[in-house]
C-alpha cells in the first residue's frame, strides 16, 4: 500500500494554517496541506518531518509533529497519514515548488472550489480544534 502524508501547521498563536496552493494535479491550482511521499523503509514521523523541511524550510527545531489520524483509501491501495503541530516561533517559509500562504482557521475548509481533498482537509481541521489545539 503506497503511504502518503499531510501535516497540519497551526501557527504560533494557533489561528493560522499553513496551506500550499497546488500547482498540478490532483487538485491544481486549489489550497492543499503540505506533505508528500513516505519512502521505503522510512518511519511515517521522520517522513513527515523531512516533506515538511523540504516544502516549507521548518525544522524539527520549529515544530513538534503528532499523528492525528489516517485515512484509507483501499481502491487506490493508499493510506494518508494525517500530522499536526503547532510552531513553536515565526519562521521564515522556503518554497520549495508549490506557494506558500497563511490561512485563517475561520475560513470554510469545506469550500470544494477552494481546497482540496474533497471535504478532508474541513474534517482535519475540525478534528484538531476538537481533540488537539486545546490540549
Amino acid at each position: 500500500m503506497k503511504k502518503l502524508n499531510v501535516i497540519l501547521v497551526f501557527n504560533k498563536n494557533k489561528d493560522k494554517i499553513l496551506m500550499c496552493k497546488r500547482a498540478k494535479n490532483p487538485y491544481k491550482g486549489k489550497l492543499n496541506l503540505v506533505g508528500g511521499k513516505v519512502e521505503e523503509n522510512e518511519d511515517e514521523l521522520s517522513s513527515a518531518y523531512r516533506e515538511l523541511n523540504e516544502e516549507t524550510g521548518i525544522t524539527k527545531n520549529d515544530i513538534i509533529l503528532n499523528h492525528l489520524m489516517n485515512f484509507q483509501y483501499d481502491i487506490q491501495d493508499m493510506e494518508l497519514e494525517v500530522f499536526i503541530g503547532i510552531l513553536k516561533k515565526e519562521v521564515k517559509l522556503v518554497k520549495e515548488v508549490n506557494e506558500l500562504l497563511w490561512v485563517d482557521v475561520s475560513e470554510d475548509f469545506y469550500d470544494l472550489e477552494k481546497f482540496a481533498g474533497e471535504g478532508n482537509i474541513w474534517h482535519m481541521v475540525k478534528h484538531a480544534e476538537n481533540y488537539y489545539i486545546n490540549w
